[in-house]
């Protein structure tokens, strides 16, 4: 068994205790995570969150998770209507599992990913995130200019995390290193005050950078 130390370390919540069981009980399966109690505050955890569909309970509890427990959020849920996408961005959401998806395999994926601080969103949800960025900088009544310049290398990032790679990936198309490409990202979210990924290619998205 891997030492504490280099173990995810993984809160599950859940509407029902059926779903937080089933939930539990895929994740067991790894040997890369470690399993604690909602009340124990561990730094830098990340926290699984099963339900139906984004309503409102469930954003609450995902803006209080990141913003009051400062947790890395992998959502796994059954549906997401058009007009919650943005809404999953903004409350700090990176990685998304259909709850239909939600293999022990799947669910690890997600959750290194989101330790790592990477994106891990379904292709056809991204997909629809940013075809609906798509249709709102189309119906903006004053088309405007982008807030803040972007540099050529922080745009070329965020264009391959639009197209869903990941770190190692892009290093390797870019011949960085992975560092390089981390630091990339943390730059331009600390920067623009996003909060992962996804709300990074959100917001080159509705600027029209990308």
């Amino acid at each position: 068994m891997r030492p504490e130390s280099t173990r995810v370390p993984v809160v599950v919540h859940a509407q029902d205790p059926i779903s937080r069981a089933g939930a539990v009980s895929q994740l067991r399966q790894h040997v890369e995570l470690r399993l604690v109690d909602e009340a124990e505050a561990v730094p830098g955890a990340v926290t699984v969150l099963v339900a139906e569909t984004l309503d409102e309970l469930t954003r609450s509890r995902l803006r209080r998770l990141v913003r009051k427990d400062g947790t890395r959020p992998v959502l796994v849920v059954g549906t997401i209507r058009e007009s919650d996408l943005l809404d999953l961005v903004e409350c700090g959401v990176g990685a998304v599992v259909w709850r239909h998806e939600a293999t022990p395999h799947r669910l690890l994926r997600a959750v290194l990913a989101a330790s790592r601080g990477d994106g891990d969103l379904p292709a056809d949800l991204l997909g629809r995130l940013i075809s609906q960025v798509g249709t709102l900088r189309r119906t903006a009544t004053e088309p405007g200019t982008p807030a803040l310049k972007l540099a050529p290398r922080e745009l070329d990032v965020l264009r391959l995390v639009a197209d869903g790679l990941d770190t190692a990936e892009i290093a390797g198309r870019l011949s960085y290193s992975e560092r390089t490409v981390k630091n990339v990202v943390h730059g331009l979210t600390t920067r623009l005050h996003l909060r992962n990924r996804a709300h990074a290619v959100a917001y080159a998205l509705r600027e029209g950078y990308i």
